[in-house]
């Protein structure tokens, strides 16, 4: 059975920068999970490059046993992607940005689809909503609606807690955790928040300056470092000092 990701040498170059060097990694199937880095680290480049929406330089990668090179479209059937800042229409409601990608993406019987996605996220009330009227935290859930609504076997997320409150990481925070239990669903995310990873993840890797530093499972990290604080350590002692 092929992992649900899998990389190996992966790079990429912008002229002279290398953004991303011999990343080989492996995420199981059903697995959350976390990708830390500093900011410039290489985290959005390694997910545009597995959703289909940049090509790597040299290296491998596939998502569900498919080549993102090879077989784009064959990728992107099995993947929901949230960026950090979610693209939705703001003239539009809810409901009608969510009809308008489910036909898209071909999902049967969409406005039935699209009250089970809501019901799912807590967020029925936001359907008729104008897009433009709604809070960082509520276009997060509509984002990740959209993402959802052809139940994607991975989903990637860029930083999803980005800008939120403490009461909007701990409401989409559940939202993973019911993801991956109820829909079994491999879950890709970016972060920085190590306080994030511990309750959400069920492992990580570290990446540093486009390089991977550090990769192990939740239960290894806590075997090896005791606790946050200890992990902290770790992940600041690979991070640049000059950034915040």
């Amino acid at each position: 059975m092929p992992a649900a990701i899998r990389t190996d040498k992966l790079t990429k170059r912008y002229g002279p920068q290398t953004a991303l060097s011999n990343l080989t990694l492996e995420v199981a199937k059903g697995e959350v999970f976390g990708f830390l880095g500093h900011n410039g680290a290489g985290k959005t480049t390694t997910i545009h490059i597995l959703t289909t929406l940049l090509a790597p330089s040299s290296g491998s990668a596939s998502v569900c046993g498919k080549d993102v090179i090879g077989d784009s479209f064959g990728v992107r059937a099995h993947i929901g992607y949230v960026p950090e800042n979610v693209r939705l229409y703001d003239t539009m409601s809810s409901a009608d940005n969510l009809t308008f990608f489910a036909k898209l993406s071909n999902v049967p019987e969409p406005a039935a689809r699209i009250r089970e996605t809501l019901n799912f996220l807590n967020c029925e009330e936001l359907g008729p909503r104008l897009v433009g009227t709604l809070s960082k935290g509520q276009r997060q859930r509509i984002g990740l609606a959209q993402a959802i609504l052809h139940r994607p076997e991975v989903l990637f997320l860029d930083e999803p807690t980005s800008g939120l409150d403490p009461l909007g990481i701990k409401t989409l925070r559940d939202l993973i955790v019911r993801l991956n239990r109820e829909f079994g669903t491999t879950i890709f995310m970016n972060t920085h928040l190590i306080s994030e990873v511990a309750k959400t993840c069920t492992s990580i890797a570290v990446l540093n300056h486009g390089e991977l530093a550090y990769q192990d499972s939740i239960s290894g990290v806590m075997k090896r470092f005791s606790d946050d604080a200890a992990l902290e350590a770790l992940y600041l002692s690979l991070t640049p000092k000059q950034v915040a």
